[in-house]
């Protein structure tokens, strides 16, 4: 199939989860015998569109304004205008016969107008890939107020961005429960989170990040990914500030979001001597930063009704590395994590609970050992890039026989 593939952040400059596993996809697809159009938005093109290739897949990048770095209003504004830029950049460049299939992520819930004016001109369906419950997660954070304007000025678009789907793929079956609830009538089922299988091999010009840091012997607790609201990143500066005493143990964050400001804040408040904060770095760059660390961490906001998956944790599991983290109450991720040894995960707020299993894994290498290869074994069995694939695959051909 001619496939479309559409999504709002896209390699070699980010170092967000899903355009990593939205990169691993296009790659997969292309194995199969597809061939893969990325279409994903640039603040920094100087003009409309740019058309190029990244590790042989082609990418059209069409100009837009900044999604990173800015305020929630402008960001709201901004992507409100995604579909809108990408079908005037990309129009002309689309036949009747130039797509046989669309996937597209959310977030961004803004991609429903792109995604029907595509399957409207090329008679094609489309797989939606849901990762993020928005706006239902800012609601629940008390960030927006439910029932306001602005609420009922998301659930538009988030709508819109249902109705396309021919078919809609949830992390869990918890989050297919929660969806459920209030949107009625949508095909949906599990698709899990995917990663490549391969660990990375290091370049041989890549001077070592414990050498850079001076972390040579320590044990270090790491977090990649977006530091945001979603993430409640103050749950794992608690534990950092309640590990400060330990000497053998520091924290390393890496990436960008609306919580850079108050984890650095928190870090000097607390006189933390055992954290270290690094803006995102490049693709090829975090996965060696993975290969050096000891734990991998990730939290979810005890506010959420919904049962995200980081998909953060599969780049932990394709190293071997163990998984510590916190959900919010219900998360069947909890479950599979820890009935799988594949790292220890508790429910956001119990503090005490989360300190024991950093000390345990900060002082028992044979643990952190342990718990890494079942993770690996964890990733091979359920959470292949191959099983999204096929799954995705499966239903746009059905769909396109319909």
């Amino acid at each position: 199939m001619k496939l479309a593939l559409i999504i709002d952040d896209y390699l070699p400059d980010s170092t967000r989860v899903g355009a990593k596993m939205f990169h691993e996809l296009a790659k997969e697809f292309i194995a199969r015998g597809h061939e893969v159009t990325v279409i994903t938005p640039s603040a920094d093109l100087p003009q409309k569109l740019n058309v190029d290739n990244f590790e042989k897949v082609k990418v059209w990048r069409f100009k837009s304004g900044a999604l990173k770095d800015v305020s929630k209003f402008q960001r709201a504004v901004n992507e409100t205008m995604l579909s809108w830029k990408a079908w005037g950049a990309v129009k002309h460049l689309i036949k009747e016969d130039t797509f046989e299939g669309v996937v597209y992520y959310s977030p961004s819930i803004f991609w429903g107008g792109l995604v029907n004016k595509i399957k409207s001109r090329c008679q094609c369906p489309a797989y939606l890939v849901l990762r993020d419950m928005f706006p239902q997660w800012v609601i629940d954070a008390g960030m927006i107020k439910s029932g306001s304007a602005i609420e009922r000025y998301f659930r538009i678009f988030e709508k819109k961005s249902y109705i396309q789907a021919n078919r809609i793929g949830f992390m869990s079956e918890k989050n297919i429960e929660s969806f459920q609830i209030t949107h009625k009538g949508y095909p949906c089922e599990v698709l899990r989170n995917w990663a490549s299988l391969a660990p990375v091999s290091l370049p041989s010009d890549y001077v070592p990040l414990r050498q850079r840091l001076s972390l040579e012997n320590k044990v270090i607790f790491f977090y990649g990914g977006n530091i945001g609201h979603a993430q409640d990143m103050a749950n794992l500066m608690r534990l950092a500030r309640r590990m400060n005493q330990h000497a053998d143990a520091h924290f390393l964050f890496v990436g960008q979001g609306d919580e850079v400001t108050l984890i650095n804040a928190l870090a000097t408040e607390w006189g933390l001597t055992n954290f270290s904060y690094l803006p995102s770095v490049n693709q090829t760059e975090f996965k060696c930063i993975l290969s050096e660390i000891d734990v991998g961490l990730f939290s979810l906001s005890a506010k959420h009704s919904s049962h995200n998956f980081p998909g953060k944790i599969l780049g932990y599991m394709v190293q071997s590395i163990p998984i510590l983290g916190s959900v919010n109450v219900g998360n069947d991720l909890l479950g599979i994590i820890n009935n799988n040894n594949a790292g220890v995960i508790h429910i956001n707020g119990e503090d005490d609970n989360l300190y024991q299993s950093a000390l345990l894994m900060m002082e028992d290498i044979e643990f952190r050992k342990q718990l890494g290869m079942s993770a690996n074994q964890l990733l091979e069995k359920e959470f292949s890039v191959e099983s999204a694939a096929q799954t995705i695959e499966m239903r746009l051909e059905a769909s396109r026989c319909v």
